[in-house]
């Protein structure tokens, strides 16, 4: 048996969280390694919707859930999102979560950071304002306060002097007023009793469980697509999405993250600003939109909405270290007349197979279609394959043929049982 890595292969949005919840069944312990509060999982249980953003989705199955150094975490956001789901009836306690002690926190400080440099510029990112990108520089910078310093309260106010230093220089730049030290220092002391029984050694913990044999889910937040190195830049998140950060973000070999699973919507979509060379500004785009209740979990934002782009994903699955897809949301097309797929794209005068490094040129890119006849008859609810109609099995066939890799999996539902497996993710290949 394998592990599994799961990470988004577009823009993010694709589905992760019905996914991870659907494996975590078969796993035995589940960790997020990237990201923060600014991800965005929902997963249906029947009647009940959880809607997680630090918390990974192996806590709906009860499952071992371990928030990984590569996690920036903001400490009241997790208590929060912790006491919305025990009021769900989900009970998470240090029994099944553990938060590594390396992990960085988000600050009030990092979240007005955010807001103040998205609202004085004049081209504007699509931050969540969660504060993630101010403290992953913190992280980088060597002055961030980690989840092990409220242990020590002593040693607190020479790391927080050292975190000021900095910021309050920016602050004073922005016009903002400082931060007070003391005030600070009280909060940091008044959450610490809360957090501190989350806390533990996570990639010793890891490391047991590998040796156990035990199988292991690494959850990825956001996309490849929003990969600081491999994204469209600068419209990206604040690390790195692909695969490989999964051993680094959990303290794991890069051999123990298994068989990596690209989660990619049958269509496209994509929060925020940013090039989005397929998107529809039209009645058709409208339609996927209402259709797929194209709305983000974290922000509310209305996603912007088009075909699926080929070159796209197939360069996502290179760069991401994809093996196999899972194509999730393929109900949404069902009644179409006809589906276009982008196959490439033309630059003055010039056909690509690929998305150029330049935001500029990806700006301008406009996209060559291939048309394939859709099907009338639904996809929704759909368990086997024996179930879908015939265009739509030739659609999940060209794609496989466009991007250079299997569909592994299939969701014809946000419902965790309407799942296709076409190949096991978590059997060694």
């Amino acid at each position: 048996m394998s592990n599994v890595t799961v990470i988004g292969a577009q823009w993010g949005d694709e589905g992760k969280g019905k996914i991870i919840d659907w494996l975590s069944n078969r796993a035995d312990m589940v960790v997020r390694f990237q990201g923060g509060n600014n991800a965005g999982h929902t997963i249906v249980v029947g009647d009940k919707t959880y809607k997680l953003s630090l918390l990974p989705s192996g806590v709906v199955q009860g499952k071992r859930s371990i928030i990984g150094n590569g996690v920036v975490v903001d400490p009241w956001s997790l208590l929060e999102e912790i006491a919305k789901v025990g009021a769900a009836g989900l009970s998470v306690t240090p029994d099944l979560l553990v938060l590594a002690e390396n992990a960085c926190l988000v600050l009030p400080l990092h979240r007005e950071l955010d807001a103040l440099r998205e609202e004085a510029s004049s081209q504007k990112i699509g931050t969540t304002k969660r504060g993630i990108g101010p403290t992953y520089e913190d992280k980088v910078g060597r002055r961030a306060i980690r989840a092990i310093d409220l242990k020590d309260p002593a040693s607190l106010p020479g790391k927080i002097e050292r975190l000021l230093a900095h910021h309050n220089v920016l602050r004073r730049g922005f016009g903002a007023a400082e931060v007070d030290a003391g005030a600070l220092l009280k909060l940091l002391n008044e959450i610490a009793p809360k957090i501190a029984p989350f806390l533990g050694s996570s990639w010793r913990e890891l490391d047991a469980a590998r040796k156990a044999g035990k199988r292991i889910l690494f959850e990825g937040a956001q996309a490849v697509l929003l990969d600081i190195d491999h994204g469209t830049y600068p419209f990206v998140t604040s690390s790195n999405t692909v695969a490989g950060q999964a051993a680094a973000g959990a303290g794991v070999s890069p051999r123990a993250i298994g068989t990596v699973l690209g989660i990619v919507k049958s269509y496209t979509t994509r929060v925020g600003e940013g090039p989005f060379p397929t998107e529809l500004k039209d009645a058709t785009g409208e339609k996927l939109g209402e259709r797929g209740h194209e709305f983000g979990t974290v922000t509310g934002r209305k996603r912007r909405c088009g075909w699926f782009d080929a070159v796209l994903v197939r360069q996502t699955c290179v760069t991401g270290g994809v093996d196999g897809i899972t194509l999730t949301k393929l109900d949404v097309l069902d009644g179409f007349d006809e589906i276009k797929i982008c196959v490439a794209y033309e630059l003055d005068g010039q056909t690509l197979d690929y998305l150029p490094a330049d935001a500029n040129l990806q700006a301008r890119l406009t996209p060559v279609y291939e048309t394939l006849e859709g099907w009338k008859d639904t996809t929704a609810g759909a368990r086997s394959w024996a179930q879908l109609p015939a265009n739509a099995i030739k659609y999940v066939k060209r794609v496989e043929e466009l991007i250079g890799a299997p569909v592994a999996l299939l969701s014809t539902s946000p419902d965790r049982d309407d799942t296709i497996m076409v190949q096991d993710p978590f059997v060694d290949r």
